[in-house]
C-alpha cells in the first residue's frame, strides 16, 4: 500500500508539474521596447550567456506561458539555448498576434461580445502589411513570386486584417475542425470566402495574401467576430484601406523606399492625414532580415462602428492612444530580395 501512495503522489506530481507548464502556441514576432534578460527559465531566472533582448529588434515569438501570459517564449538567433523567456512588458506582438495588450487580459471564450471603449464604441485593431519586407523572409509564397516593381503592393499598404478586441476574442461560433485547420496553417482546408465580384477583385489586389487563402484565416480567426457577414467585414476593411492609400502615409513610404524613416515620422504623417493626435493610436512593427530591420507592419487602433462609409479620422481618433511606438526607426524595403 505504501508503494502505491508513493507511485501516487509522484504521479500526482508530474501532473501538477506538466500543468505548470502549460504553454499556449503563439505566432508571428516579438518586437523589444526594452533590454529586458531573455532567461530558460521563468521561475529560476536562470540567463546562460547573460542574454537580453535589443530595443527595436524582432524575435520569432513561440508561445507564452499560459492563456493570458506573463511571459513570451521567443528564439534569440545564437544564444544557447535559443529559446528564452522574456516579460511581456519588454514588448509587443507584431504578426498574427499583434493585438496583444502589453498588460494582458483574461481571456475571452470564443463567441464572446468584443471590448468596448469609453462610451460603449467597439475597439478594432486595423493591422497594414508593407509587403516587401513581408517578402523577404516569404519568398516561395505565390503572392510574393508574382509580385514585381509595378505591383499595387509594391508602393501600397496591403490589408492585413482588421481585429475585434480585446486580443482572444477569437473563432466565434467556429467549429472545432475549423480551428483545428487554421491553427497550423492549413487554410487550403478551411471555408471559401463568399464576395460578390467586385469586392473579391479589390480584396485580392489589397489582400495579396488571398493567393495563400489569407482571406479564409482572417475570416475564421476575425472576423466571425467582427458581429457581420463576410461581404460586409471584408467591405468594412477595404473601405478603411483606400483611405490610408490615398493619405500621405503611403506617400511618405513611397518616398522613402530603401531609405530608413521613423516612427515619429510615421506617427506625424498620420496626423497629418487623420487629423492631430491621430499617430498616438500608431504603433510601428519591424524586423530584422540579415543585418537590416526592415518595417513589417503598422497597427492602428479604432473605435466605434464600422461601415461602408466610415470615417478612418474618426475612428483613430475615438481610441485609447497608446505610449508604446513600437520600432524607433526601420528600412522601407523595396520589391525584391535585397
Amino acid at each position: 500500500m505504501r508503494i502505491w501512495l508513493v507511485l501516487g503522489s509522484m504521479l500526482a506530481g508530474v501532473a501538477l508539474s506538466g500543468a505548470a507548464r502549460a504553454e499556449t502556441k503563439l505566432s508571428g514576432s516579438f518586437v523589444a521596447d526594452a533590454a529586458c534578460p531573455a532567461t530558460q527559465a521563468i521561475k529560476s531566472g536562470k540567463n546562460p550567456g547573460d542574454v537580453s533582448t535589443q530595443v527595436g529588434q524582432s524575435y520569432d515569438v513561440v508561445a507564452g506561458n499560459k492563456d493570458a501570459p506573463t511571459h513570451y517564449m521567443i528564439r534569440v538567433p545564437g544564444a544557447d539555448p535559443e529559446r528564452r523567456w522574456v516579460k511581456v512588458s519588454c514588448g509587443h506582438l507584431a504578426g498574427e498576434a499583434a493585438a496583444a495588450p502589453v498588460v494582458p487580459a483574461a481571456p475571452v471564450e470564443p463567441g464572446t461580445a468584443q471590448k468596448k471603449a469609453a462610451g460603449g464604441k467597439p475597439e478594432y485593431v486595423f493591422a497594414l502589411s508593407w509587403q516587401p519586407a513581408f517578402c523577404e523572409t516569404k519568398s516561395n509564397k505565390p503572392e510574393c513570386r508574382a509580385m514585381t516593381g509595378s505591383s499595387f503592393d509594391a508602393t501600397n499598404f496591403t490589408l492585413h486584417g482588421l481585429w475585434p478586441q480585446p486580443n482572444g476574442n477569437f473563432y466565434c461560433q467556429v467549429g472545432a475542425s475549423d480551428r483545428a485547420n487554421d491553427k497550423p496553417g492549413r487554410w487550403q482546408d478551411l471555408p471559401p470566402v463568399n464576395l460578390d465580384t467586385k469586392t473579391r477583385q479589390e480584396l485580392d489586389k489589397v489582400m495579396p495574401g488571398t493567393a495563400s487563402q489569407l482571406e479564409r484565416h482572417e475570416w475564421i480567426k476575425h472576423g466571425t467576430c467582427y458581429g457581420k457577414d463576410q461581404q460586409a467585414y471584408f467591405a468594412d476593411a477595404l473601405a478603411l484601406m483606400r483611405q490610408v492609400n490615398a493619405s500621405p502615409v503611403r506617400e511618405l513610404f513611397e518616398k522613402n523606399i530603401g531609405k530608413d524613416i521613423t516612427s515619429d515620422q510615421i506617427r506625424s504623417a498620420f496626423d497629418s492625414a487623420f487629423g492631430k493626435g491621430a499617430g498616438d493610436r500608431v504603433r510601428v512593427s519591424c524586423f530584422n532580415d540579415r543585418g537590416k530591420r526592415l518595417i513589417g507592419e503598422v497597427t492602428l487602433g479604432l473605435a466605434g462602428p464600422i461601415g461602408p462609409g466610415s470615417s478612418l479620422k474618426d475612428l483613430m481618433l475615438a481610441s485609447a492612444p497608446t505610449d508604446n511606438a513600437g520600432c524607433p526607426v526601420g528600412t522601407v524595403d523595396p520589391v525584391g530580395l535585397q
